[in-house]
């Protein structure tokens, strides 16, 4: 019996210096283990890091869920964490929740 359904893949890397990329489409499912890959590359790089949001494949509370656990950690590592490439369903998710102000790039994303 296979306990594995096909899923898009989702993975968050390195992308740069000073840059991760999150990629995919995130679900209640595959959160817990990317919310601890991601821990990992913060914890590592030890500076601050923009992360880049410009290929999740969907918008879902979450998401925001994830992006605010990786926010807790950089800030109890003074670290600033900035979200980049967000999409504009993501942003209206966010701003719905009350959570543009409390994830760096968010604001800036939404002109207008």
């Amino acid at each position: 019996m296979n306990n594995h359904a096909p899923v898009s893949s989702v993975t968050v890397t390195r992308a740069g210096e000073h840059l991760l990329a999150l990629s995919g489409v995130v679900t209640p499912d595959n959160v817990a283990d990317l919310r601890a890959a991601g821990e990992q590359l913060i914890a590592a790089e030890g500076q601050d890091l923009t992360v880049d949001l410009s290929a999740v494949e969907c918008a879902h509370s979450v998401v925001l869920s994830l992006l605010l656990c990786w926010q807790r950690l950089a800030a109890s590592r003074n670290l600033t964490l900035t979200f980049s490439g967000v999409s504009e369903r993501l942003h209206s998710l966010a701003a719905l929740s009350g959570l543009v102000d409390h994830l760096p790039g968010f604001a800036a994303h939404h002109v207008g």
